[in-house]
């Protein structure tokens, strides 16, 4: 059975996970979700990732970060561009996620990148999720 939108899918993994308060979670591996896993890495929404390689297309383990209090380091993860409905903006009208406290993770002609970085580099994109 295909997958109408791996995207969607891993940010539900990833929100269903945190709400459990699982340690780690795995997903199904692609390139784009390694760069998405890499930018919530960077910007400190998850502790680590590691793609596995199998005989298949691979899975994506992606550790999951708490506070002291066990409180999520993720409050809320939406998908804004789907497949039957895209969502693409200009460098100089991409507005910050819950005024700078969040961020839009963006696939751009430069790669997959934060709104901040897009800004930064004059690029604009298709917005893929926002998270904070």
């Amino acid at each position: 059975m295909s997958m109408s939108d791996p995207v969607a899918d891993m940010l539900t993994r990833i929100r269903n996970a945190a709400k459990a308060k699982f340690n780690s979670v795995d997903i199904s591996g692609s390139k784009l979700k390694s760069e998405l896993a890499k930018v919530l890495k960077n910007e400190g929404y998850i502790r680590n990732f590691k793609f596995i390689s199998d005989e298949k297309q691979g899975i994506l383990r992606i550790y999951l970060k708490y506070g002291e209090d066990q409180s999520n380091a993720i409050y809320e993860l939406k998908r804004i561009s789907k497949p039957s409905r895209r969502v693409y903006t200009k460098s100089r009208d991409i507005k910050p996620v819950f005024n700078g406290m969040g961020i839009a993770i963006l696939s751009t002609s430069k790669g997959i990148m934060t709104d901040k970085s897009a800004r930064k580099q004059n690029v604009g994109g298709e917005i893929l999720c926002s998270i904070w």
